[in-house]
């Protein structure tokens, strides 16, 4: 107890350390000694780190999801089996834990020479990043695709069998564009959650945008100042696509079983 009970005097020195933090917002102009260019530079450099990770991750995760949630659908029971066994397993692993697995763990696992050639890639934290998100997200976006699938009323499958369609042909021409728009709002949701995820490739050394306002605030001792910076350029991105997907939904919803009104209301 006596450890967490503070006097009057530490009160009183914490309050002035507070009041005496020196604000700087033109910080961000000053050159930065990691020789990007000024403070900005550097956070808009992480931005782009950011976004080429998410995109890449997320085309990656978007194919993958697809065809897991498709199987997750199919009569083939040992299919099932094994597309819900992928999900399993890549979603209830926490992500820091996969991203250590992939990149300190995997390069043991495998033969030498090409564990060798993975710890001496250039881009190893990029390409470890994506590798990372896409397997995690796509376990998600698996759920997503399957329960839009799901949602359709049965005789969607009953048509295309009736027009002569075989099983493939009824998912690719029917189910799967009509299950797209009906989880579009839910995927937005992935969409932002893997902009922000990718924060966690810090830790095996990514310089993506957390870890550049984190540098930032290493080399200026100006915490208050990078992490707002990176704070605002998360939610101005965020704001970015979720109008965007706010259109696509719109343009793609279907009058009459989908109004984009209601599948945008409480999906983002």
């Amino acid at each position: 107890m006596a450890g967490t009970v503070f006097t009057s005097t530490q009160l009183k020195d914490n309050k002035e350390v507070a009041m005496n933090y020196n604000w700087n917002w033109r910080i961000f102009w000053d050159a930065s000694p990691d020789g990007v260019g000024t403070y900005m530079d550097t956070l808009l450099s992480g931005l782009v780190w950011t976004l080429a990770t998410a995109l890449t991750a997320w085309v990656m995760a978007l194919l993958i999801g697809a065809i897991v949630g498709t199987i997750r659908t199919m009569p083939n029971r040992w299919a099932v089996r094994i597309a819900n066994g992928y999900v399993e397993l890549f979603r209830n692993i926490p992500l820091l834990v996969q991203m250590f697995l992939w990149y300190f763990v995997m390069p043991e696992l495998v033969p030498e020479s090409l564990g060798t050639w993975l710890k001496t890639l250039p881009n190893a934290p990029f390409i470890t990043a994506v590798i990372c998100l896409g397997f995690f997200t796509s376990s998600r976006v698996a759920v997503q695709v399957s329960a839009g699938i799901q949602a359709l009323p049965r005789g969607q499958m009953m048509a295309g069998t009736a027009l002569g369609l075989t099983l493939p042909q009824t998912y690719r021409y029917i189910l799967l564009p009509m299950a797209f728009r009906i989880v579009l709002p839910p995927l937005t949701s992935e969409f932002l959650n893997i902009i922000k995820n990718s924060s966690v490739a810090l830790t095996i050394g990514l310089m993506e945008l957390t870890a550049r306002a984190r540098s930032m605030q290493e080399f200026t001792f100006q915490v208050f100042e990078a992490f707002t910076a990176a704070t605002i350029i998360y939610i101005l991105v965020n704001i970015v696509i979720v109008n965007l997907m706010h259109l696509l939904e719109k343009k793609v919803a279907i009058p009459g079983f989908i109004t984009s009104g209601s599948s945008s209301s409480g999906g983002h």
